[in-house]
């Protein structure tokens, strides 16, 4: 949920139907908002309608490749700054060069990747740390330190 209470948007872009459905199940599980597309064309037109805050991005589909999505995402006023997580078959060494100079949030190899890995790393971008409840506040600062030798009493 974000700070109005919606249910954050994440748009899977991954042409193998199954996985796509997977990673929808377990994300909806958690409580995120999904939408599958399956080639890059559909993709772009997806992620432009519903203006995710995750996008996980595979790099071989369809149509429009996945660097190039990110690209035109990144060049257009409503694309420059949803996140994209990449999610691929490719390692990043063999993967289109550039791609973290474009702004990614990380780079996951999908052969590598477990459900639950795949739970915590939407979890890991879309609630980063700082959004976690502050407990500092609840601190009681009514005790007086006793001065540092520094310090004249």
């Amino acid at each position: 949920m974000d700070q109005f209470g919606l249910s954050q948007k994440i748009v899977i872009v991954e042409d193998n139907v199954a996985l796509a459905d997977i990673y929808k199940t377990r994300l909806e599980l958690l409580g995120y908002t999904c939408f599958t597309a399956y080639d890059g064309r559909e993709a772009l037109a997806l992620i432009e309608k519903e203006l995710p805050d995750l996008v996980l991005l595979d790099l071989m589909v369809p149509k429009i490749a996945g660097d190039q999505i990110l690209e035109t995402m990144r060049k257009s006023e409503w694309g420059k700054n949803i996140k994209v997580y990449i999610i691929s078959n490719l390692n990043e060494v063999d993967a289109p060069a550039g791609l973290r100079e474009q702004g990614i949030e990380g780079y996951a190899v999908k052969m590598n990747l477990s459900n639950d890995q795949l739970d915590q790393l939407v979890d890991s971008v879309l609630k980063p740390s700082d959004q976690e409840e502050d407990t500092s506040l609840e601190i009681d600062h009514t005790e007086e330190l006793p001065p540092t030798p520094q310090q004249k009493p």
